[in-house]
């Protein structure tokens, strides 16, 4: 956790403004930060951190104007925060300018003008600021630290002591990148000016490249402000305005107070065309947006610690409780869970993992509600026998290999009872961990170690959060569960072709859970190309994924440049922002003091060059001569943790917090390997299609011959192909209808759908114009066409070309390719429709059938009387074929494999009446029920 902080000086008086700051607090040293058993001591909160937050602090002041003003661009956001004040009273005061910003963001820039003179921030690295600083305290000035906590939020606080009649604008600046979490990203804003101000607007601008799916601005401030927020969108692009008027403001219609108190809220997301993600190239530097969606949750192991400890008794107990009825119900029959409950002695509820059924459910809730918290603590046996049902678990054969394996901590204090060293504790729960299995770790108050509780989450490829024990703790701690509770991929990795692109930030990730996000930035190297592509690879519920997509490098730049409000700096920004926390989490878990400080340097020179206050650098402010400095820092978390690693710390000695969310722990490798390859399995030059209306151009290699003729049939009917229950695969095809234009005119049939269904695995592949569907009778995945992507599951192979084509090998014997035909929306009679294109050499058994399947046993054909026909461009001739002999007529039909606009002929004999004579039987013997369907009888 950070804190930031304005280390204030007392300035010296000015020749013609009389000004100085007002400071609290003392300068941080290495002797304040007392030891106990190996730990920091707990820092009391002061009645400064305590009391009510006000935007703007002072009497007898009038605030002319108070203004924010956010820009989102794909993600990343820059908030503006600006405000104009005078000190309206007859005598000098103190006037203080104080900021809310989220914990994850990095404060920019901080300018402020008094009665005209100007001082203006630059990030430098700490020393030197604080060198700098200290140089006008050791003039006679103060200094001082501030804190301020609260559960999303730092306080950035500032005050000068003005004459009467002082001017004063502030102006601050922080950047950060939206989380999206379950399903959506949450932009705040703290708004509680304190009094009523004439000039009171928030401006929130978003811009989203691939287009906004949906954006709201939940009332979060009260009825008083219902309906004030308004929003304007276009697809790209969303404007929200809170602008309400003085008297709008008023608590009541008389009263001189400001109705405006809380956050404001504006949740959104994007719209996403395809399950490979979003990748964004700017200014030489790239971010891959993953998020994908419509896949099958894996199944989970989960055990649950709980602390029950005394120091749980009361509110902590009963909300970890609620919380745990909500969590228990989420439980499906696919998971096995267990709970172990702790305080000097540790119990199981169940020695082994059970499935989540209805009753095993209902046991475990009963067991949780009859807890009664009392004793000491002893996470180290608690987490080791955790570790040891799943261990147990895993060796007995009861977890699949592709679930997911967690143990979830909760806990609000530090080990009383047996092993009670934070460092040894981490170093016995990572040498008994699996490399499959993740720690999450939930610390409930300010008790708790929090630091300890992250170390050990993130060295177990998990993550923590703190509970706070406000009135809704049980909905903080059902809230982090429903972010991790539903997993839909392990073991991510997002690639990029050799010397395209450097400084990838982690580019490996354990899972993927439903409703986040995976995010990975980087450099673009100078190249010949101007596509950007990236290849991800995955893996889901029977299910591995190979995955692409591809950018312009230019196209995004273009687009800024004609959009008002983007910020056109946001791709170098957040890779900077990204790479900086990472290497502050890796910084933490350092081996050695030479490692140490190796990245401790690596995050100087980054922070400096993009401006950001880190926990290692400081906003230095100063007047325009120099004379006057302000310092803006970063102070400890109020509660220090274990394990400080080596020194290598530059300036006063102190810890440094870690965020939760861009954590990158040891394991991941930095590493950019060779993207996976996508070669395709190529058809054979002579092929069978179904085109179009439906028309069929059956192939017959022994006769080097092409046969077609067409299927006449109504929208809804699903065809028969390919029916072969000897090879288990049945390939069936379902007609959709040409746009009606007039009553009397003929409505032409297409193929919308096609099925590809493998009987032995239950594996069905469902080829829409919208999308591609995977089932196994317990799963559905589900693609877009707008991505290249390789998907094999069992032996169904399916591969994805963007745009064009997905082809289906079963069991590497029988292969379908399906052509995707889109065409204008605004046709009066065309619709999207397939292609299908089987080639012959497929291994059918002796008991294939089908329209197409038939012919993999070919009939003895031969043409001859060759004549004119009626129309004198095309011939006819007489076929025998099966006994029966035909009139047919030498045509031409279209193969549009290799050029999908305007294709290339192929000439064949066309059958009339529906293929009579040529396929057995009659046409509506091949209509079936069902897309899995196989035909009932031979024909």
């Amino acid at each position: 956790m950070r804190r930031l902080a304005l280390l204030l000086g007392l300035l010296a008086l000015h020749q013609t403004h009389c000004f100085e700051f007002v400071v609290e607090g003392e300068w941080e040293t290495e002797t304040s930060l007392e030891k106990q058993h190996g730990r920091f001591k707990r820092a009391i909160l002061t009645s400064e951190e305590q009391e009510d937050f006000e935007a703007i602090r002072g009497d007898d002041i009038t605030v002319k104007s108070y203004k924010v003003e956010s820009r989102i661009t794909s993600r990343f956001c820059h908030t503006t925060v600006k405000s104009s004040v005078v000190n309206s009273g007859p005598n000098a005061q103190s006037i203080g300018f104080n900021v809310q910003i989220p914990k994850r963001a990095f404060i920019t820039n901080f300018t402020m003008n008094v009665n005209g003179i100007m001082f203006v921030g630059s990030v430098k690295e700490k020393t030197v600021a604080r060198n700098l600083y200290a140089q006008a305290r050791a003039r006679g000035k103060a200094a001082g630290l501030v804190r301020a906590n609260s559960q999303d939020m730092e306080t950035f606080k500032t005050e000068v002591h003005v004459p009467p009649g002082s001017k004063i604008e502030f102006e601050l600046h922080y950047q950060e990148m939206m989380q999206r979490k379950l399903g959506f990203y949450e932009h705040s804003l703290y708004l509680q000016p304190g009094r009523l101000v004439p000039q009171f607007q928030v401006d929130v601008y978003i811009y989203e490249p691939n287009g906004i799916a949906s954006v709201e601005t939940p009332n979060t401030l009260g009825e008083h402000f219902s309906g004030m927020a308004k929003l304007t969108s276009s697809k790209d692009k969303a404007h929200v305005v809170f602008k309400p008027s003085l008297q709008q403001q008023r608590k009541c219609e008389n009263c001189t107070t400001s109705a405006i108190d809380g956050i404001f809220t504006v949740k959104y997301d994007v719209l996403r065309d395809s399950n490979a993600g979003e990748l964004h190239v700017s200014d030489g530097h790239f971010v891959h947006f993953f998020a994908p969606a419509n896949l099958s949750p894996l199944p989970k192991n989960i055990v649950f610690v709980i602390d029950v400890s005394g120091s749980m008794w009361g509110v902590k107990m009963k909300q970890t409780v609620e919380a745990m009825q909500t969590i228990l119900d989420d439980l499906t029959m696919d998971d096995y869970f267990s709970i172990v409950d702790f305080n000097h002695n540790v119990r199981c509820w169940s020695e082994e993992l059970v499935p989540g059924s209805t009753i095993q459910v209902a046991e475990a809730k009963k067991y949780i509600q009859n807890i009664k918290p009392n004793g000491g603590t002893n996470i180290n046996e608690a987490l080791m026998r955790a570790v040891q049902m799943l261990v147990k678990a895993s060796n007995q054969g009861m977890i699949d290999p592709r679930s997911v394996s967690m143990i979830m901590l909760v806990s609000d204090g530090d080990p009383t009872v047996g092993e009670i060293k934070l460092s040894a504790i981490q170093k016995n729960v990572k040498k008994v961990m699996r490399e499959e299995f993740s720690l999450f770790s939930l610390g409930i108050g300010f008790d708790v170690d929090y630091d300890f509780l992250e170390r050990i989450a993130m060295e177990n490829r998990g993550v923590a959060q703190r509970i706070y024990t406000s009135h809704d703790a049980s909905d903080q701690i059902r809230r982090f569960y429903s972010q991790v509770s539903s997993p839909l991929l392990r073991k991510i990795t997002v690639q990029f072709p050799e010397d395209s692109v450097s400084d990838v930030t982690q580019n490996h990730f354990d899972k993927y859970f439903s409703g986040s996000e995976l995010v990975v930035a980087g450099k673009v190297l100078p190249s010949e190309s101007t596509t950007l592509n990236s290849f991800t690879t995955a893996f889901a519920d029977r299910l591995d994924l190979s995955l692409q997509t591809e950018a312009d490098y230019l196209e995004l730049d273009a687009a800024l440049a004609q959009q008002q409000h983007a910020f056109t700096g946001f791709a170098r920004q957040m890779w900077a922002y990204i790479t900086v926390n990472q290497l502050l989490a890796e910084r933490s878990l350092a081996p050695t003091a030479g490692k140490k400080r190796k990245i401790t340097q690596r995050i100087l020179t980054l922070a400096v060059e993009h401006q950001f206050v880190t926990p290692l650098t400081a906003l230095l402010v100063e007047s325009e001569e120099a004379k006057e400095r302000l310092l803006a820092d970063s102070p400890r978390d109020p509660k220090q943790g274990c394990c400080a690693g080596g020194s290598g710390m530059v300036g006063p000695r102190q810890r440094t917090p870690v965020q939760m969310v861009h954590s990158i722990p040891l394991w991941v490798q930095m590493t950019t390997p060779a993207p996976p390859s996508h070669a395709e399995r190529p058809l054979p030059d002579h092929i069978t299609i179904v085109e179009n209306d439906p028309h069929f151009i059956v192939h017959l290699p022994k006769n080097n011959m092409d046969v077609c003729f067409n299927i006449d049939s109504e929208p809804g009917h699903i065809l028969n192909l390919v029916s072969d229950p000897g090879a288990g695969v049945v390939v069936n095809g379902q007609l959709v209808g040409s746009k009606r234009v007039e009553e009397k005119e003929k409505v032409y049939t297409y193929f919308g759908t096609i099925s590809v269904f493998y009987q032995p695995d239950g594996i069905r592949v469902s080829v829409t114009t919208d999308r591609i569907d995977l089932t196994d009778g317990r799963n559905n995945h589900s693609f877009t066409w707008g991505a290249t992507a390789d998907i094999t599951q069992d032996r169904v192979k399916v591969s994805i070309v963007k745009d064009s084509k997905v082809m289906v090998t079963v069991d590497d014997k029988i292969t379908v390719m399906v052509l995707l035909h889109r065409v204008w929306k605004k046709h009066p009679t065309h619709v999207d429709f397939l292609g299908l294109y089987i080639p012959n050499n497929n291994q059918y058994s002796s008991q294939a059938h089908g329209l197409i399947g038939q012919f993999g046993q070919e009939p003895e054909v031969r043409v001859f009387n060759l004549h004119q026909g009626a129309d004198p461009l095309k011939k006819e001739a007489t076929m025998e074929v099966k006994g029966n002999k035909l009139v047919v007529t030498r045509g031409w039909q279209k193969d549009y494999r290799r050029d999908q606009k305007r294709g290339s002929d192929v000439f064949c004999w066309f059958i009339h009446n529906s293929g009579k004579g040529f396929i057995d039987g009659h046409y509506t013997n091949y209509i079936v029920p069902r897309l899995d369907s196989f035909l009932p009888l031979p024909l």
